[in-house]
């Protein structure tokens, strides 16, 4: 038996090779929530019966269901976060050797993430012990935020998935954790900005970022046939990818006076953890091939230091992928 309380909760994902058909778990994350939420739509007859007040409890009809995952501030770790970051960004991602033998890098360019979903377990814990398995089939990653500052030092993603069901019918998956890895954090975050991704340098004063990929998912696929099931969502608008620069007003070159101008500029944002071997570092890593910046002039507000939020918004430069995530780590395998 389990620890009556979230404790003895647990969250693991497979992805899936057919959209909606249960795979078990395999990696399972600390996540310190995650909800899996039954959505449906109901309809009732509301024929009029002489001397009836209410509606018939017979005539009430679940006529869709569907579901939604929700996994807040979940730690990007220096391991293991492959699976993840594959159902973010799509594609088929294979880890190469760096030319060290225990160093890998995966690199994943923003990619349509169409046949790409997983299952998603929270294992739901009663007061008495035993543990209800909540699984979500056919989830598709429909939005997600990284996040890292000085007040927030941990780097984070708040991730969002839309469900085909959910269901309590699966077995619970036996929960296994990967030893050995550690959070990114602020003190080992690096902010870059030039003309290209590749000349840039660092850009001084950030005290926070944050970077949000929303794929712009069509949820609502619902057509007959399909026992009120949806098909497999599909973009069906311009994928957003914007954040936020939170910086101190230390130089005006970096953020006020791109913002003035309305100039597009590369933007990385880049945490360095331990060596691995010979060169290679645990890293993650964000680009943004062309960045330009919105909201407003930096001005007094009070005695401090003026400090600024400079919302971004990435776009296509004809080249390369808006945004690409490279990430090394020990991992052979997503």
């Amino acid at each position: 038996m389990a620890i009556g309380s979230g404790i003895g909760s647990q969250f693991g994902l497979a992805p899936e090779v057919t959209y909606g058909t249960y795979v078990a778990a395999t990696r399972f994350y600390e996540a310190k929530s995650a909800k899996v939420a039954k959505v449906k739509n109901t309809s009732s007859w509301d024929g009029l019966a002489a001397g009836r007040q209410v509606m018939r409890n017979d005539g009430r009809v679940v006529t869709t269901k569907a579901g939604t995952v929700a996994i807040p501030e979940l730690v990007v770790t220096t391991k293991d976060m492959g699976l993840i970051l594959n159902q973010i960004f799509g594609g088929t991602v294979t880890p190469i050797v760096d030319g060290a033998t225990s160093s890998f890098t995966q690199t994943h360019p923003l990619v349509d993430i169409f046949g790409k979903s997983a299952s998603l377990q929270s294992g739901v814990p009663l007061i008495g012990g035993t543990v209800i398995p909540q699984t979500a089939l056919g989830a598709k990653l429909d939005d997600v935020e990284f996040t890292c500052g000085v007040d927030d030092p941990l780097l984070t993603m708040n991730l969002n998935w839309d469900a085909k069901d959910v269901t309590e019918a699966q077995t619970l998956a036996a929960a296994s954790y990967v030893t050995g890895r550690s959070p990114f954090h602020f003190g080992q975050m690096s902010v870059l900005t030039g003309t290209t991704v590749a000349g840039a340098t660092a850009a001084d004063g950030v005290r926070k970022v944050t970077c949000k990929i929303d794929r712009k998912l069509k949820t609502d696929m619902f057509y007959a046939n399909n026992l009120g099931l949806k098909e497999q969502p599909v973009q069906n608008d311009f994928a957003e990818v914007t954040g936020v620069i939170t910086a101190d007003y230390k130089t005006a070159a970096h953020w006020a006076d791109r913002f003035r101008d309305d100039t597009g500029f590369s933007l990385v944002l880049k945490w360095v953890g331990a060596n691995i071997q010979s060169t290679f570092f645990q890293t993650f890593e964000l680009d943004l091939s062309a960045v330009f910046l919105d909201g407003d002039t930096p001005g007094i507000d009070g005695p401090d230091v003026v400090q600024t939020d400079f919302p971004y918004r990435a776009y296509f430069d004809l080249t390369n992928s808006p945004v690409t995530c490279i990430y090394r780590s020990t991992d052979t395998v997503l």
